[in-house]
């Protein structure tokens, strides 16, 4: 390499911008660095999402650790097959849109039921023995952890899929409905990235047959 050739690269290297580094995460607790796939505890009063470290996890891993007020999310995920839910049964529900969640509300003391739409997730109004005929017919549902996992309902264009998630999943497919919908019907951008959010839930969940 010549010694011109080499001093124009170092002046070119010299002026160009540094790269810039994405925001590192820390734990909302303690502060902690932490890696971009984390978990989450759930404030019980404000329902806010907190990104935890290891550490503060297996502190919190324990119903009684976070003295009423946090909760740790947990892992599991199971693609219910076989799960009753006939279309009958669905309108008794009472769900406006074809996709939803469903949750145990430890401070309301009864099962709420949310849909994501364009302006993040909307409580619907639920009837509880419809919920209650629901649970009858499949079991796994009463084995929901209270305020941190969901039934999670996607019903759109078609499709009968079910799934028992953390509450994190639940309100990342709401911030992207809600981030990507444009116009009237949402536009091919979000329906694409509904596609592909409940096609990479599929392959990290296990499959459940109720």
């Amino acid at each position: 390499m010549s010694a011109p050739l080499a001093s124009s690269r170092l002046r070119r290297m010299a002026s160009a911008p540094a790269p810039v580094r994405a925001p590192e995460e820390r734990c909302e607790l303690c502060g902690e660095a932490i890696e971009p796939e984390h978990r989450h505890l759930l404030d019980l009063e404000s329902r806010e999402l907190m990104c935890a470290c290891r550490a503060c996890c297996v502190l919190f891993d324990r119903r009684a650790a976070g003295g009423g007020h946090y909760r740790l999310v947990p892992e599991r995920r199971l693609h219910l097959t076989g799960f009753e839910l006939p279309d009958t049964q669905w309108d008794e529900l009472r769900i406006p849109v074809e996709m939803a969640f469903f949750f145990h509300h430890s401070g309301e003391g009864r099962v709420v039921a949310f849909y994501p739409g364009p302006m993040g997730a909307t409580e619907s109004l639920l009837d509880l023995r419809a919920w209650r005929s629901l649970e009858a017919a499949n079991p796994v549902l009463e084995g929901l952890e209270p305020d941190v996992e969901a039934l999670l309902v996607n019903r759109a264009r078609g499709a009968r899929d079910q799934w028992l998630v953390p509450i994190d999943e639940c309100y990342a497919l709401a911030g992207l409905i809600r981030s990507t919908w444009r116009g009237l019907t949402g536009g091919k951008e979000v329906w694409e990235r509904i596609e592909g959010f409940f096609s990479e839930l599929s392959e990290r969940s296990t499959e459940w047959t109720t």
